[in-house]
């Protein structure tokens, strides 16, 4: 999975997750060349909901039958 610049340009590329005690920890690399390990914890997962509506919920399902 890729995430992209405002520019278009590569940001971030995820290549695995994977569950370490009670953290969600991404692998990756940013801008093509640094190697990053980024933890999630609970208490920052919860925090995503709160910026969630139902107007975004509905988007992001709809993305998932684009091209």
């Amino acid at each position: 999975m890729k995430l992209y610049t405002a520019e278009n340009t590569d940001l971030m590329e995820v290549t695995s997750l994977r569950r370490e005690n009670d953290a969600l920890v991404v692998v990756g690399t940013i801008m093509g060349a640094m190697p990053i390990e980024a933890r999630l914890v609970p208490a920052e997962l919860r925090k995503l909901f709160k910026l969630l509506d139902f107007r975004i919920v509905l988007f992001v399902v709809r993305m998932l039958f684009r091209k």
